[in-house]
């Protein structure tokens, strides 16, 4: 539970994130020409740049508000389930799906509370691409995250694991099958052992008959076995 809530947390900041530079982006870039944003050497890589965008993310479904509305939720809604269900099983998902949750949550927000329309700043200029926001890199780096876990870090668990508490014994799938010899390697090493496996073979009365011999040993006998030796 203690995870589930930190990851909540963590969603929460990066939405907060989110609409804390869309908020600059209006005050600042609204109306305004481009800027340049990032540059290496010759290269002019990314410009800031509004846009208003009333699509999914890089502004695909452009037009279809309900859906853009409701499908997040239902997604968001998944990813804390499946976090729930799969999470410690899978400890990759802890960090993709609250990056997922939180663009979805980021672009619910301007959809529910600016009309239906997403505010989008990032416009890449080495090729012909949509302009996007931080919620659409939070989404885009928690899929590939997925995609990365699900290609590279997903092991086939050994069948011992795969039972309850058998991950907890060593060898706990040869338990069953093996000898009683083998799992009591050292019960023959027990003192008297020996004589306790001879002793359960006489007959009671054999026992009696010997312990009435033997005076000193009538304390050890038992009240009952007492009674019956003096009959």
């Amino acid at each position: 539970m203690a995870i589930l809530l930190i990851t909540a947390a963590a969603a929460a900041a990066l939405t907060g994130i989110d609409q804390l530079i869309k908020i600059w982006a209006i005050a600042n870039l609204k109306g305004q020409p481009d800027r340049t944003f990032l540059k290496l050497g010759s290269f002019d890589w990314m410009h800031l740049r509004y846009l208003e965008n009333r699509g999914a993310a890089f502004s695909m479904l452009s037009g279809s508000r309900s859906f853009l509305i409701v499908f997040p939720v239902i997604m968001i809604s998944a990813c804390f389930y499946i976090l729930h269900r799969k999470g410690r099983a899978h400890r990759y998902l802890y960090l993709a799906l609250p990056l997922v949750a939180a663009g979805g949550l980021g672009n619910l927000i301007d959809r529910i509370f600016r009309g239906g329309a997403v505010v989008d700043y990032f416009d890449f200029q080495l090729c012909n691409f949509a302009v996007f926001n931080f919620a659409d890199v939070c989404v885009t780096v928690g899929v590939f995250i997925m995609i990365f876990g699900i290609l590279f870090l997903e092991h086939e668990l050994p069948e011992a694991k795969k039972l309850k508490h058998a991950a907890r014994v060593p060898y706990a799938r040869l338990a069953a099958d093996a000898p009683l010899a083998e799992k009591l390697p050292q019960a023959g090493e027990l003192p008297l052992a020996g004589e306790l496996a001879a002793a359960e073979e006489l007959p009671e009365a054999e026992l009696i008959a010997e312990a009435e011999e033997h005076p000193e040993a009538e304390a050890l006998l038992l009240p009952e076995e007492t009674e019956h030796a003096a009959d």
